[in-house]
């Protein structure tokens, strides 16, 4: 299946792209789609995971159909909107302040 990804600015210019991204997954997970992407882009290696433990960076969110999926289990299914492409997963850079 074809999986949408939307990155922040920052990670579209590191990864050289413009737009979102597509990636082929046997199985719509943040964990399958996320190791997709660090294959197809490996510049983005350690940038919004871990390069040891595999989590998510402190200051990057995960959403999908208006929901944060940034707590959720790297192996829980993504929304079924997601895994037949109709809703892209979005990455955004947390905004901190006050």
């Amino acid at each position: 299946m074809m999986v949408r990804v939307v990155l922040p600015p920052h990670l579209r210019t590191l990864a050289k792209v413009k737009g979102e991204l597509t990636v082929e997954v046997s199985a719509a997970t943040q964990r399958s789609v996320l190791d997709a992407v660090e294959e197809q882009y490996p510049m983005l290696c350690g940038t919004i995971r871990d390069h040891a433990t595999k989590e998510r960076r402190a200051f990057l969110r995960f959403f999908a159909c208006q929901e944060d999926l940034s707590h959720e289990s790297i192996d829980t299914p993504l929304p079924q909107e997601v895994a037949e492409g109709r809703e892209p997963l979005l990455v955004i850079g947390a905004v901190a302040g006050g």
